[in-house]
């Protein structure tokens, strides 16, 4: 027999054995096991506010990975670090953000989420990927060489 009056007075009642209460049980439990990233999407305001004027410079896997310059009007330059930029443009498609480059006009959609250590992006096109990208302002400059020319 339980101490608690209120459990007791559930009990009596029925409460906790309605099929409308084991619906909302099973409803809160089903939220409550969406990842965090699922739960807390950035919005498209919420991502500009933060990129606006940065370089964030991207790894995996604890590797470099790439790097890309913010700017205003949603303009940005990526580069997998490898001195060759690309430039392009962000826009919102429901929860995620896509970008757009130029020689590319296939959109890359990610989500974004705010992780301890900075942004934590995950690439959206491919329903099989589960890596994560966590990204760091680094207060370094992205090196971009202009084109190969004469190669």
């Amino acid at each position: 027999m339980s101490h608690d009056p209120l459990q007791a007075l559930a009990q009596r009642l029925g409460f906790w054995h309605s099929d409308s209460m084991k619906f909302i049980a099973l409803l809160f439990s089903l939220a409550l096991a969406l990842p965090a990233s699922a739960q807390d999407l950035m919005t498209a305001q919420e991502f500009d506010t933060y990129t606006k004027g940065k370089t964030l410079f991207y790894g995996r896997e604890g590797q470099a990975y790439g790097a890309e310059i913010y700017y205003d009007n949603r303009r940005v330059v990526w580069s997998f670090l490898d001195g060759e930029c690309r430039e392009g443009e962000w826009y919102q498609d429901g929860p995620l953000i896509c970008f757009v480059y130029e020689n590319n006009p296939d959109p890359q959609c990610w989500s974004f989420s705010k992780g301890t250590g900075g942004l934590i992006a995950r690439f959206e096109n491919d329903p099989l990927t589960t890596e994560l990208y966590e990204a760091r302002e680094a207060g370094e400059q992205m090196v971009c060489l202009g084109p190969k020319v004469g190669v």
